[in-house]
């Protein structure tokens, strides 16, 4: 079983750039992928990013490609996700979640089996 558990949202401007990690406890952690969802009031949960077991490979939301990098520290137990050149229409809480299908880098959320409890991220116009 895995706890993840994000930090690292708050407000920004328009254009600025955040960081959020997520830490996980487990020594299973560095068999699942890792995903990053967001979800903003009255939408359903949408896929950003997602990076096998090995971070290998990537995969991103076609809203988010080339603003966004997701990467993780195996070591470290972390995943983290750069979050550059930012848009109010990336206002939403961002949570991080567990797919131990390690080689996959669904954007499903049924694929999921672990969530943290989010960080929400503010972007101002």
């Amino acid at each position: 079983q895995v706890q993840l558990v994000e930090s690292g949202g708050g407000l920004v401007q328009a254009g600025g750039s955040l960081k959020l990690s997520c830490a996980a406890s487990g020594r299973a952690f560095r068999m699942y992928a890792m995903g990053w969802f967001r979800q903003s009031p009255g939408k359903e949960r949408q896929f950003v990013a997602a990076v096998t077991w090995s971070g290998s490979t990537t995969n991103y939301a076609d809203s988010v490609k080339g603003r966004f990098f997701i990467d993780r520290d195996n070591a470290k137990n972390m995943v983290t996700l750069q979050m550059n050149v930012l848009k109010p229409d990336d206002t939403a809480v961002y949570y991080c979640a567990a797919d131990r299908t390690g080689f996959s880098v669904s954007d499903h959320v049924a694929d999921y089996e672990y969530w943290g409890q989010g960080t929400r991220v503010t972007v101002s116009s």
